[in-house]
């Protein structure tokens, strides 16, 4: 099943990859949420790839995504273009995220960026790979000493709790070697088992943005939590992540009283 799902992925990414650095009809779902037309032609071709191959198993995806479907049983989880606003800016820092779940588990976890050619796939009890090479997180131990990815929600702008995001941001910097907010849930999370970032923190997201860099993490050895440091499901409106050393040093600090 994974080799079937990494092709479906990549025939997403190649539509990626052909329209990056062209001119794109660009629309708002909020002031700073954006969508192109190639969101919804991945979303397409990906949806009736996997319709096609396996039409017994729910979708559900960014552009079309429906709230009457029963988690409980076999679902995909479908982000066409995570890192939309890079996709139109030509930041190269985007991908297809797919993730196969049974009974809210996660099964299989891919995230693909065709600009920079990397593959991040994943296996329950298989471990994490990246272009078929296997990937750990790092062995950072002390927060002082980290790289955090991190994220803003889009409701940003309208929000009247910015000085609680910069709080936390400021706790974060000033406790750790840096932070970088590069725009994709999913790579993010991807980087953070890889060993790039140690830590990774943001708010606000939906189960299509994190639900393949979850396995994809955790099967490299890390921890996932809600801000509260337990278990993590969709619901949840924060989600951490971490090389698992500096995880309740990371908690602490993004947590504001």
């Amino acid at each position: 099943m994974i080799l079937d799902l990494i092709n479906i992925c990549k025939k997403g990414g190649e539509i990626i990859k052909d329209n990056f650095d062209k001119k794109l009809d660009v629309n708002k779902k909020s002031t700073i949420d954006l969508v192109t037309d190639v969101d919804y032609f991945v979303e397409k071709v990906v949806k009736e790839e996997l319709n096609k191959q396996f039409p017994s198993i729910e979708i559900i995806a960014e552009e079309s995504a429906l709230d009457n479907i029963e988690k409980e049983k076999p679902v995909f989880y479908l982000d066409p273009i995570d890192g939309t606003t890079n996709f139109v800016h030509g930041f190269p820092f985007v991908a297809v995220s797919l993730a196969y779940y049974v009974k809210n588990s996660a099964e299989i976890g891919m995230v693909y960026n065709p600009i920079m050619e990397e593959l991040f796939t994943a296996e329950k009890s298989k471990g994490a790979f990246l272009n078929g090479k296997a990937i750990k997180v790092s062995s950072t131990g002390k927060m002082i000493n980290s790289l955090i990815g991190t994220g803003f929600p889009y409701s940003i702008v309208e929000s009247e709790n910015n000085e609680i995001i910069i709080q936390r941001l400021r706790n974060i910097l000033e406790n750790s070697r840096g932070v970088r907010r590069a725009g994709s849930a999913a790579l993010d999370l991807c980087y953070t088992a890889k060993g790039v970032f140690d830590g990774y923190y943001e708010s606000g997201l939906n189960p299509w943005d994190v639900a393949a860099g979850k396995i994809i993490l955790e099967e490299a050895g890390g921890c996932v939590s809600s801000l509260g440091g337990g278990e993590y499901d969709f619901s949840e409106s924060w989600i951490v992540g971490s090389n698992g050393l500096i995880h309740d040093a990371l908690i602490n600090k993004i947590n504001i009283s």
